[in-house]
């Protein structure tokens, strides 16, 4: 009469991430796990061969927590598997989960029924009683298994969720109360099982067999047919099932409350507990995934929110560059108009460079949105020296103001590159601007900036910004690129933000390192172009040294 469990029911359903057990091959770890515990579940068997009929006197005290303990393993399976069943809507599990309802309902009766358990209560139910309740219950579970294993694999009942669950549970619910009823009222003309309180008569010796041969059959559809690893722990349970009643009907020749016996049922509350431990450990990694999936889609809406902040403000700082440059030419502009004599042509100087750095305003906006649009960067060969070149002079007025001198020190050949102009001159730009800003800060006299390009062996073009200003405090080099970093007083920490993410689109690199004697030197590398003959750039203009020092002109 034993206790069983199954699993939480069914095979690939449609929702294998709610429920990965339901979807898994039975191959693999599982599949190891489960030829271990009936290894276990053998030596067990073979342990007890010996004192299988040997009695255990007052045993019977341990039943009801037996009882109790199989059926609400047995209880617990069926309300999972009822709540899986929610969720997958599959008929197979449906059927499996009654027949746990079915076997947990009615272990009361046969705990009730048991022979001068209950002597003071005045439970007596004839000596037939328990052994057929515990016969049906046997058969019972395994019909409901035999339903589960032969029920399509994607089958889904008609009706609604909740009509078709709580027509199974009443369904179940009212089976086991009319056969309770049957027996209980029919106790008088039962079939002859039970020779006394402990022996078993010729009759019971048919009960073993039909169970057994039962209990192969649906193993053998649930191996062949293999839906699911719940497959394989429902085979589990029926080979523990197996075990018990071999324990309980021969080698402990059907006594009741012999070591096999009792042996036996710990067999039983083991099939109880395969499934629901199953179900257990399968629901403790399905919400360890999800609480790992739920953690990165916070972390990637905080990295939404921060990219958009960095957005804004790069664009915000990148913007008052030019702006700020813009000011200062019409303030000079209007200086030069409202002299005694009026200066037209420095006026007209300062008012050409504002229109020059309208024109650089509306660049930025256009590289950076650009930058961050897939699919539409306008990318061609272009002449890195020529770019530096630029650069340096768009920054020279700045430069001047602070009597600080730019000198560069470029490759004697042209250094070809594929990339985006606006772009990239708006990187030299910053990066020129920060050594600029460095140098107004804290620098020696001389004043100086130096700009520098190479190629280097690796087929990479190479460009330095070195300063002699306030240089890099130690603890912030490895963050320097992050956004909202600044070695500035009052800076946004967007600029290098932003030239980090220009080059790596680029498929070059950005770093920072200390100048000496004092001061910084910021680099980048790209890939060199290959020229249309299909070299690389002449290395002619390689600096062999490799350092920031090197005559500037």
């Amino acid at each position: 009469m034993a206790d069983r469990d199954d699993h939480p029911a069914s095979h690939s359903l449609s929702r294998p991430f709610m429920q990965p057990l339901l979807a898994a091959n039975a191959a693999g770890l599982w599949g190891v796990v489960a030829i271990l515990l009936s290894l276990v579940l053998v030596s067990g068997f073979v342990a007890t061969m010996p004192f299988a009929r040997a009695p255990l006197a007052h045993s019977e005290l341990l039943l009801p927590a037996y009882a109790s303990a199989t059926g609400l393993l047995e209880g617990i399976t069926a309300a999972l598997l009822f709540s899986l069943y929610t969720v997958q809507r599959n008929r197979a599990l449906l059927f499996l989960a009654a027949g746990y309802l079915f076997s947990a309902l009615i272990v009361p009766s046969w705990l009730l029924s048991f022979p001068g358990l209950f002597p003071d209560f005045g439970f007596e139910f004839g000596l037939q009683t328990t052994a057929a309740i515990a016969t049906v219950r046997r058969i019972g579970f395994t019909l409901f298994v035999l339903a589960y294993a032969l029920a399509p694999a994607r089958g889904i009942p008609r009706g609604t969720t909740r009509g078709s669950l709580m027509g199974a549970i009443a369904a179940v619910a009212g089976m086991v109360g009319l056969l309770t009823f049957a027996i209980f009222a029919s106790r008088e003309t039962l079939p002859a099982f039970m020779l006394d309180g402990r022996h078993v008569g010729r009759l019971w010796s048919y009960v073993p067999p039909i169970a057994l041969a039962l209990y192969g059959l649906d193993m053998a559809i649930l191996l062949r047919r293999r839906r699911s690893q719940l497959d394989l722990w429902v085979v589990l349970v029926l080979f523990s099932l197996m075990v018990e009643l071999l324990l309980i009907s021969y080698l402990g020749g059907a006594i009741r409350l012999s070591v096999g016996w009792w042996a036996g049922r710990l067999y039983g509350l083991v099939a109880a507990s395969i499934v629901l431990l199953a179900l257990l450990a399968e629901t403790t990694l399905v919400y360890a995934r999800l609480a790992r999936t739920v953690a990165a889609e916070r972390r990637v809406r905080q990295n939404r929110l921060t990219a958009m902040e960095a957005l804004s403000a790069s664009i915000a700082h990148e913007i008052n560059q030019p702006l700020a440059s813009m000011v200062t030419n019409a303030d000079a502009a209007l200086r030069w108009l409202a002299k005694a004599e009026p200066r037209l042509d420095k006026a007209g100087d300062a008012l050409r460079r504002i229109v020059e750095d309208g024109h650089r305003a509306n660049a930025v906006v256009t590289g950076i949105r650009t930058m961050f649009t897939t699919g539409t960067q306008e990318r061609a060969e272009l002449d890195l020296n020529a770019l530096v070149e630029g650069a340096v002079q768009s920054a020279s007025t700045e430069a001047m103001h602070g009597f600080i001198e730019i000198r560069t020190d470029l490759a004697p050949s042209p250094l070809t590159v594929v990339g985006n102009t606006v772009q990239l001159h708006h990187v030299l730009r910053n990066l020129i601007e920060n050594a600029i800003d460095s140098v107004r800060i804290g620098g020696e006299w001389p004043r100086r900036v130096i700009v520098r390009t190479r190629l280097e062996a690796a087929g990479e073009v190479h460009v330095s910004v070195a300063d002699n200003g306030t240089g890099i405090a130690s603890d912030i080099v490895e963050r320097l690129f992050d956004p909202f970093v600044s070695t500035k007083p009052g800076g946004m920490g967007m600029g290098l933000m932003f030239c980090r993410a220009v080059v790596e689109a680029h498929g070059g690199r950005v770093w920072a390192s200390p100048n000496q004697p004092r001061g910084a030197v910021f680099h980048f590398s790209l890939p060199a172009a290959m020229v249309p003959g299909g070299d690389a750039p002449d290395m002619a203009g390689a600096d062999p040294r490799g350092g920031e020092q090197g005559g500037a002109r």
